[in-house]
């Protein structure tokens, strides 16, 4: 009896060193393996020539309508807000349209806007998940169709600001 007892407990020891070292394993490759960070997934998510459906978002009003995909609860959507605002302002007169979309209650991205100084010509209370927008903050410049020309994901660095200003207003920072 004490033998089998002994070989039991041995067998058991054995499998739950087994079990741990997979589940390390699994662990591992889950969060250090390139092909499933989370940058990698989000690039997975809308990219141009897609078409984003109608629903609440009216496209037909203007050539080129700059979606601002955000969150209020968003680190990297508010350490963009200079640049939002900067956006806002050189909208005017251009014929751009500038949407805002958020998960969040109309009344709670309104007052948030207010706060960060970002004007835009409407608000969208919509998942982001519905348009096929896996991360916040995304800009979309879509067209009267619907038809997305052009993606950038995250929070922009100076030069890829740059890259958004020319291709929604057809300038470079030196005129902004």
């Amino acid at each position: 009896m004490d033998r089998l007892k002994k070989i039991l407990e041995i067998g058991s020891n054995v499998a739950i060193i087994v079990v741990a070292i997979a589940l390390v394993g699994f662990i591992a490759a889950r969060y250090f393996s390139p092909s499933t960070a989370p940058s990698a997934a989000k690039a997975d998510g809308i990219k141009p020539g897609a078409v984003i459906p109608t629903g609440d978002l009216v496209w037909d009003k203007s050539d080129k309508n700059l979606v601002m995909v955000l969150s209020t609860a968003c680190k990297y959507c508010n350490e963009s807000a200079p640049f939002y605002q900067k956006l806002s302002a050189r909208k005017n007169g251009t014929g751009v349209r500038l949407f805002a979309v958020l998960p969040q209650p109309k009344e709670e991205v309104s007052k948030y806007l207010s706060e960060k100084n970002v004007t835009v010509d409407e608000i969208v209370q919509l998942n982001p998940g519905q348009i096929d927008v896996r991360g916040t903050p995304t800009l979309l410049l879509v067209d009267r169709l619907g038809v997305v020309l052009e993606a950038w994901n995250g929070k922009l660095p100076p030069e890829k600001e740059n890259e958004v200003m020319g291709r929604v207003f057809g300038e470079t920072r030196a005129n902004w």
